[in-house]
């Protein structure tokens, strides 16, 4: 594929990193249990995609965009964007966080950073139980959730093509963490099924990953996105 530049005005394509053979799906994550969630979520909504033809950014040598988005919407497309012009291939990406209705929305966007470290988990979801500590239980509703985006990097006449969904899983926070599954606040996430007849009061991190993803924000985006993924692939 030819180097493009969009009607954006943004660069050609210049690092393509190391694309193995073989790849046709690149997900725009550094995040190990991201990229083991999405691929289980993928696998089956998909037909024919081979688990081993999806890579992701990590094991590429490409440099990191800056997320500097106000969206779950816009981050996610940065990322994808940024991926899907490097490798040429069709690119996705998510951004997804907690949003605690008390806080405003909040921590939203910072979610992965709350603590000021990014990406340790313990000491954000500790920091989030500290600010909550207070907080009466009929008053510790939240959500999880998550904007997909896909991107098909522009190719000779045919432009860029942009697909973006978000899905949201509603629920409330624990007063501390129960479970040895999931990452980072899913400890303390009771999703609203769980306290409907026939729940077992929950989080996220006590339930197997396949009850997760039937219910999760970004199960349900992505398999929003699957019928677009699907049509790209089969191009």
């Amino acid at each position: 594929m030819s180097a493009s530049s969009d009607a954006d005005g943004a660069p050609p394509l210049t690092d393509r990193g190391q694309v193995p053979d073989g790849a046709r799906l690149v997900l725009a994550t550094h995040n190990a249990g991201k990229l083991a969630e999405l691929r289980q979520i993928l696998e089956p909504l998909v037909p024919g995609l081979d688990p081993g033809s999806i890579i992701s950014a990590a094991s590429l040598e490409v440099t990191e965009p800056v997320e500097d988005g106000l969206s779950f919407a816009d981050n996610a497309l940065i990322k994808a964007r940024a991926l899907a012009r490097t490798t040429g291939l069709p690119a996705v990406a998510d951004d997804s966080g907690l949003c605690v209705d008390v806080l405003g929305g909040a921590p939203g966007i910072f979610s992965a950073r709350w603590s000021g470290r990014h990406g340790d988990d313990e000491a954000n979801l500790q920091l989030l139980l500290d600010q909550l500590a207070d907080v009466a239980d009929p008053h510790r509703t939240a959500r999880f959730t998550c904007a997909a985006v896909l991107v098909h990097p522009a190719a000779g006449r045919a432009p860029e093509q942009v697909t973006s969904i978000e899905r949201s899983m509603e629920g409330r926070l624990a007063r501390s963490p129960r479970g040895e599954g999931g990452f980072g606040y899913d400890p303390i996430f009771v999703p609203l099924q769980e306290d409907e007849p026939g729940g077992r009061d929950r989080t996220t991190a006590q339930m197997t990953p396949e009850e997760k993803h039937a219910i999760s924000h970004r199960g349900q985006a992505f398999r929003a996105l699957a019928p677009v993924l699907a049509d790209v692939l089969s191009r």
